[in-house]
């Protein structure tokens, strides 16, 4: 529906956690009308906002409507991901000669930080406003050992909504002895506004000519160029196109769980990907700093998860775009590395702009 918002942030309980600690619920609203809510669990998007070509406005993220939904976070719906994004190979790593074992929670491997990562924390939070923009600065401290990994880790993570429509996700973290990072932010999105629907007619472009192929535990094998693939998103295509179409790499992931190799040429924001709903006319841009995107289409939903509304996320209904370092950097040293050490500051920027295919895009 078409709804006038005032610009700034309003916070709210958003409800207890088992432990009995309260959570809050930020919502942060441009002057146009797109509105973000974000809470300090797990620093989960819990809704976005935004309009169609018509000016309607519909939530185009999947998630849930209570607190409790998130509770068993196991999609990671809207959620920051840390220590490490992704997967580490046989859950342990090697740093300085030290070998470390960390929480296995996918098979042999682990997953997105283990059994209780940054998805799972109760962060602080403190909300701001200046000229066109309002955000919420989210900080977490992470303890020497969390779940495996060394070192006292200080994070903090802006989300920054502009009147441009931009929603900016600046992370930060330090560390008190060399250990990984690798931070990213897990929402899916369904550009339709209709969660009911999947996201197969997206039509979607990622600047990278390479991408990561993967084993059976979706472990990386190496880089490999996208011409001539099902993976070569230079040009726009729908998401559906080729998951059907029998490409080994995608049937035995049932559709995309890859990582793209971003064209970049220098270090700074870069427009890594472009995301298109015709019926809608609704449009995604993402720019960021990471040398890596992760789609992941939704492949392993099957209807048994009760999201907003009560609708069952059937496979398919969302689509994923992580800004990231490559999985399994730890055991991969040709991969850019994802090592923090006692003295420098990590930082990293993604940058989600909502509009609509009649408004010029981005260069």
């Amino acid at each position: 529906m078409s709804v006038a918002r005032v610009p700034g942030v309003v916070g709210r309980p958003f409800g207890l956690l088992p432990s009995g600690e309260p959570t809050q619920l930020f919502t942060l609203a441009s002057n146009s009308g797109v509105s973000v809510k974000i809470t300090d669990y797990g620093g989960i998007i819990v809704s976005i906002l935004a309009p169609d070509r018509e000016g309607y406005f519909s939530d185009i993220v999947l998630g849930h409507d209570a607190l409790e939904g998130y509770l068993d976070n196991q999609p990671y719906f809207g959620a920051l991901i840390g220590r490490v994004a992704n997967r580490i190979a046989g859950a342990h790593f090697t740093l300085d000669g030290v070998t470390y074992p960390i929480t296995p929670n996918a098979g042999r491997n682990t997953l997105h930080g283990g059994t209780r990562g940054f998805d799972k924390a109760l962060w602080k939070s403190a909300s701001f406003e200046r000229d066109h923009e309002r955000g919420v600065r989210l900080h977490y401290l992470s303890p020497d050992g969390d779940q495996g990994f060394p070192g006292e880790l200080r994070v903090q993570v802006t989300y920054t909504l502009t009147d441009l429509n931009e929603l900016a996700i600046d992370y930060a973290a330090e560390t008190q002895h060399a250990t990984l990072v690798n931070l990213t932010q897990h929402s899916y999105f369904n550009l339709s506004g209709r969660q009911d629907r999947d996201i197969l007619d997206h039509v979607a472009t990622i600047a990278a000519d390479q991408y990561l192929p993967v084993d059976a535990e979706l472990l990386p094998m190496g880089a490999t160029p996208v011409a001539g693939s099902a993976f070569d998103f230079r040009t726009p295509r729908r998401l559906g196109e080729f998951i059907l179409a029998g490409d080994p790499q995608i049937t035995s992931t049932r559709g995309y769980d890859h990582n793209f190799v971003l064209n970049k040429a220098y270090s700074g924001l870069v427009l890594a990907a472009r995301i298109e709903e015709n019926e809608s006319g609704r449009l995604l841009e993402v720019r960021t700093s990471e040398p890596g995107l992760q789609l992941y289409t939704g492949n392993q939903l099957d209807g048994s998860i009760v999201g907003k509304a009560q609708l069952h996320y059937e496979q398919y209904r969302g689509f994923v775009l992580d800004t990231q370092h490559f999985p399994d950097s730890a055991h991969h040293p040709e991969f850019p590395s994802i090592v923090l050490r006692p003295g420098r500051t990590l930082r990293s920027r993604t940058v989600y702009r909502f509009a609509t295919l009649d408004e010029k895009s981005l260069k």
